[in-house]
């Protein structure tokens, strides 16, 4: 492993309270960097802002956002380390901190830790891509966000305008893009269309509203997970720095979380947009939201169906004017559910992704004769 702690600042010394998440997480501070030596999760603050709309700030946001989280007390089963890295200082470029970030995520994904990274501005999902990058390895995106971010690629990359420098990448390592939570009034045609074109997904806020469990196959398909803190209906972080008078609840948000961390795919989360002058009641919301994710990654059943499939139910679907059979399986384990979409070339880097993440309502459909939209998209891609 590389040494990656080059780049951390170690943390000030917090109050423990006893039994808490705070009495075994594995720190960086004045005893040394922790070493990494099983799988879990660890928690990395980024406070990059320059290409964000917020302002960086001489405030300790990461030390107030710890003291929050360090008071909560571990869930059920949690058989893990959990280890808190500190904070990567920005560099003197902005590229500069994404080299460290990113190098950060390849080492830690390459040894089974989950990084969570409190930002920043979302154009750090940038930098995660980037250490996927490195992996060589095909990976889907899932943002939380009431807007695409598509921007310019000739137009410096921000915040609010990265995924046109993501798909501009060469050779280019993203199979699909998932927003959850998009606000219609907040985009524009063009940005749908692009989507549109590319097949990839958009879940709308109402939508959400209507069922939480629509989000969840999206999550489960996802390796890179982020969360714009924006995104979160005003009411509910601070009025006095969020401005968004519509927007996803608590509740939704940390379920969103904590689908993430059952996913088996999900090899990273970033949660940005975090203002560090809001509130304190902000400030619990996030730490709340990294514990549903750390208690979902605890109750992870590795049930993604790769490998001997013995412990799946499989179904085939007979469809009017299709000469093979829709395949689905259903985990005995979870009764979670996936789509097989099967394609002649299809091998290699694409392998982990003709086994689709779906719903029960899919395969439901289908005995309708109702094509599933993600075996349509997901055939397109592989194209």
């Amino acid at each position: 492993m590389k040494d990656i702690s080059i780049y951390f600042k170690p943390l000030e010394s917090i109050s423990i309270v006893e039994n808490s998440i705070g009495a075994s997480v594995f720190v960086n501070d004045e005893n040394g960097f922790p070493e990494i030596k099983s799988k879990g999760v660890a928690i990395i603050h980024v406070p990059e802002y320059r290409n964000s709309t917020i302002e960086s700030s001489d405030l300790d946001f990461g030390k107030v956002f710890r003291e929050e989280l360090y008071k909560l007390f571990p869930g059920d089963n949690w058989g893990f380390n959990l280890y808190d890295l500190g904070t990567i200082v920005p560099g003197e470029s902005v590229t500069d901190t994404y080299f460290a970030l990113s190098q950060v995520v390849a080492e830690l994904v390459k040894m089974e830790v989950v990084p969570f990274i409190v930002g920043g501005g979302q154009d750090l999902t940038m930098a995660l891509y980037r250490g996927f990058e490195a992996l060589e390895q095909m990976i889907n995106i899932c943002t939380i966000d009431d807007r695409l971010d598509v921007g310019e690629p000739n137009v410096e990359i921000k915040s609010d305008g990265f995924v046109s420098h993501l798909l501009m990448q060469r050779p280019c390592y993203l199979f699909n893009y998932a927003s959850l939570g998009l606000q219609r009034p907040f985009v524009s045609k063009q940005e749908v269309g692009l989507f549109e074109k590319l097949f990839f997904d958009t879940v709308r806020l109402g939508e959400m509203n209507t069922d939480m469990k629509i989000v969840e196959p999206y999550l489960r398909n996802s390796d890179v997970v982020a969360l714009d803190f924006k995104s979160i209906k005003q009411s509910e972080t601070d009025s006095s720095v969020y401005s968004s008078p519509n927007g996803l609840y608590a509740e939704q948000v940390c379920q969103v979380s904590k689908y993430a961390g059952l996913s088996d795919k999900v090899s990273c989360f970033g949660v940005f947009e975090l203002n560090p002058g809001q509130s304190l009641t902000a400030t619990k919301l996030l730490a709340q939201i990294v514990w549903y994710f750390v208690d979902g990654v605890a109750q992870r059943v590795s049930d993604f169906p790769i490998g001997s499939r013995k412990n799946y139910t499989k179904f085939h679907v007979n469809l009017d004017d299709f000469s093979e059979d829709l395949i689905f399986y259903k985990s005995n384990k979870s009764a979670r559910w996936w789509l097989e979409v099967k394609y002649q070339s299809v091998g290699g880097v694409y392998s982990r992704h003709t086994l689709v993440p779906c719903s029960q309502d899919d395969y439901d459909n289908a005995l309708r004769n109702i094509i599933p939209n993600l075996w349509w998209k997901t055939l397109q891609k592989l194209s």
